[in-house]
């Protein structure tokens, strides 16, 4: 009995520390729509490779086209600049995605 209750608080603070983790990732635009980029996702679902993570995307936008919605309206191709190791910069490809977007990718 004090072991299940240890185990569900257990698991309700790991499911809090992930929701304060996805929530913690979020962008707005300068109108005020929310997005999250894919590469911070891919960190937070524990994806080592962009390449592996790519699949799961696709996957994911064949859901949305199935489920009627327009993927160009959940899935936003951009590039960004990222820090490398020395200092300077470079430009790598990215994904804006929607709220529903990531939950089709989880």
């Amino acid at each position: 009995m004090i072991l299940d209750f240890k185990l569900k608080n257990m698991e309700k603070q790991i499911i809090k520390s992930l929701t304060d983790n996805f929530e913690s990732c979020a962008n707005k635009t300068k109108n005020g729509i929310e997005f999250w980029f894919a590469r911070d996702l891919q960190n937070l679902l524990g994806y080592a490779e962009w390449r592996n993570f790519l699949n799961s995307i696709s996957k994911a936008k064949t859901a949305c086209e199935i489920s009627g919605s327009n993927v160009s309206d959940h899935f936003v191709d951009v590039n960004k600049m990222v820090k490398l190791g020395s200092g300077s910069e470079r430009e790598v490809e990215d994904i804006m995605l929607t709220r529903y977007a990531c939950y089709l990718i989880a």
